[in-house]
């Protein structure tokens, strides 16, 4: 891979703020572009092409990172594990797929956070459950669509719907909300190093528009992928499979699978409607 020493790297010293202001100064690439730079790292392992790809997503990265500032980590280190699944990302993007670098770039990043995370934290250890790990990194986003972001404690109703939608019992959505509301940080809390007006505040930085170009068009186009994909896989189905996939997947109240097979039993227990016969 290309040598990414000359790359601008957050730090304690720097000051977050500075180091966002800088990677600002690489431009976006058109996506002809991105093509033959992909193209040239592919074939040729241009360490040039490779770079141009890195630093032209640094915003996506440091974008994604942002969205991680609640678990009590220094940012400094979040954004560097973002660069880390960002370079990753590069290395093994092949642009014959027909996607663009952003939407692949995203789960590589998102994934080298979270790992970087769960090796931070010893709430979350090797042995914890998935549906504890999907609590973990989903309580924030569960809280917020029930309008209790700001609360301390949560409500009796609101524990009872979180753990109904993450499949966790109610003892964990408690236990989980306290660990993580003594390190939740401030949108109002200062980035960098600045003093009165000129000081930069976290939710300053979720209004750059650069990097919601990229942010939206990525999530867009995985929109869009995702869909084409599952359309082509239900035409692999029969009948049968597609319902199951329906009802255990697709509803926003699935079905159990005991409920799936006792309706498919009183289907076939129906007597056929012989009126035409008659």
């Amino acid at each position: 891979m290309a040598n990414y020493t000359s790359l601008p790297a957050p730090s304690p010293e720097q000051g977050l703020n500075r180091y966002l202001q800088e990677i600002r100064k690489f431009p976006l690439l058109e996506p002809e572009e991105e093509y033959m730079l992909a193209k040239a790292w592919v074939d040729h392992e241009d360490p040039e092409a490779a770079q141009r790809l890195v630093t032209s997503h640094l915003r996506l990265a440091a974008k994604i990172a942002m969205g991680y500032r609640g678990y009590g980590l220094p940012q400094a280190e979040v954004i560097s594990e973002a660069n880390v699944g960002l370079m990753q990302a590069v290395k093994r993007f092949d642009p014959e797929k027909g996607f663009r670098l952003a939407t692949y770039a995203m789960w590589w990043i998102r994934a080298s956070i979270q790992e970087y995370i769960l090796r931070s934290w010893s709430l979350v250890k090797m042995g914890t459950t998935s549906a504890q790990k999907k609590l973990f990194f989903n309580l924030r986003k569960a809280k917020a669509k029930l309008g209790a972001l700001e609360e301390g404690d949560l409500r009796p109703e609101n524990v009872a719907q979180i753990a109904k939608d993450l499949n966790v019992t109610e003892r964990e959505v408690i236990d989980m909300n306290r660990r993580l509301a003594g390190s939740d940080a401030s949108l109002n809390a200062t980035v960098g190093s600045g003093e009165g007006e000129s000081a930069a505040q976290w939710q300053d930085w979720l209004e750059d528009e650069n990097a919601d170009q990229a942010g939206n068009f990525a999530e867009v186009d995985e929109l869009e992928t995702r869909r084409a994909m599952l359309i082509a896989s239900m035409d692999a189905l029969n009948d049968r499979e597609k319902d199951i996939l329906m009802e255990r997947r697709l509803r926003d109240d699935p079905m159990t699978l005991e409920d799936l097979g006792a309706l498919r039993r009183l289907a076939r227990a129906d007597p056929p409607d012989r009126g035409a016969r008659l």
